[in-house]
């Protein structure tokens, strides 16, 4: 069975610079989790990957920048440095194109050039689409300025994987301070913070009747959903009665959203995806390598699962596979549609 992992981070040491050169306020966490062994395997596109990944028993990886991206940096440098992220992202899947693809960093403090980044990275790199971190500092995705972006990607018929990043200073002094220091930090992280901050912006998506104006954009959340899915009977009863949409939570969830599992080896977790979203709307991920585990983990879980055969083989490779048959072709549209 073909296993391909969809949310697989990579950290090139020029980003880890550029993050601490841009002006603050700065994301607190990388510090912590991007250092050491993990730190290594990040920047690691060679042998070391390929042998852990072989060990997980992961036929691919979908490379991508890990969080916050170049959400936080100022315009001129992002710029320069997707264009750089992607190239290298690029050539890694050119040398061993049976093992890695790879999803764009966009620059999107630039609203003008991330759309144009991110049509080169399909159409001229091959990349599969594009993982975005939410906010760009205080802008969220469902801005008009961003608007081209994901009228962009629905044009060429690509996701983009709304990944997690810490929240803003005011929002963890306001939400997540007053414990311990340590405690604070991992609040507004990877305890909970970061999954309530990447499920509102798909939320903010719909309420802004984004999926009303682009029908065809294809939305990925990992960590099963980001937290908010698991709540949407309430939270679309209320949009549904608050706003005036063409299309409910409930529908944008079975139409433009795609869930992975983010390395979060729950079979619960999954089955109640598996009632919202249906089952060709289901992705492989680890989470590389947060969430590497040795003893082959990935591969065991997904073979234990007590799934037809149509529905594990979705999950493992099949529903990507079909997601991104014709990245960056004109016809991905109606064929989405349909």
């Amino acid at each position: 069975m073909r296993l391909i992992a969809i949310e697989e981070h990579i950290l090139p040491v020029e980003v880890r610079d550029a993050w601490a050169a841009a002006p603050p306020p700065h994301d607190p966490v990388s510090a912590i989790a991007d250092i050491g062994e993990t730190g290594e395997r990040l920047a690691d596109l060679c042998e070391g990957r390929l042998a852990l990944m072989d060990e997980q028993g992961v036929d691919v990886q979908v490379l991508s920048l890990t969080t916050p991206g170049l959400h936080n940096l100022e315009p001129g440098p992002a710029v320069e440095l997707a264009r750089r992220t992607n190239d290298l992202i690029a050539d890694a899947c050119a040398r061993r194109p049976d093992r890695f693809q790879g999803f764009a960093a966009l620059p999107t403090s630039d609203p003008d050039a991330a759309p144009r980044e991110l049509e080169r990275a399909v159409k001229e790199l091959g990349l599969k689409g594009a993982l975005l971190c939410g906010r760009t500092r205080d802008r969220h995705l469902d801005h008009a300025a961003l608007r081209p972006l994901l009228a962009n990607a629905a044009a060429l018929g690509v996701p983009l994987f709304i990944h997690p990043q810490t929240p803003a200073p005011a929002v963890r002094e306001a939400s997540y301070s007053g414990i311990s220091e340590r405690a604070d930090l991992a609040l507004s992280a990877f305890g909970l913070g970061w999954h309530y901050e990447a499920g509102l912006e798909w939320v903010r998506l719909v309420a802004a009747g984004v999926f009303d104006e682009l029908p065809n954009l294809q939305i990925i959340l990992g960590h099963w959903g980001e937290v908010v899915l698991f709540y949407i009977e309430r939270t679309g009863a209320v949009l549904d009665r608050a706003l005036d949409l063409d299309r409910s939570l409930a529908e944008c969830a079975r139409r433009n959203l795609y869930v992975t599992g983010s390395g979060m080896w729950s079979e619960s977790y999954l089955r109640r995806c598996l009632e919202i979203v249906g089952p060709k709307r289901l992705l492989f991920s680890t989470d590389f390598p947060y969430q590497y585990q040795p003893g082959g983990k990935p591969r065991r879980f997904i073979e234990s699962l007590d799934l037809d055969g149509a529905t594990r083989n979705g999950l493992a490779h099949g529903n990507w596979e079909r997601l991104i048959k014709d990245a960056g072709s004109p016809k991905e549209c109606a064929r989405q549609q349909a």
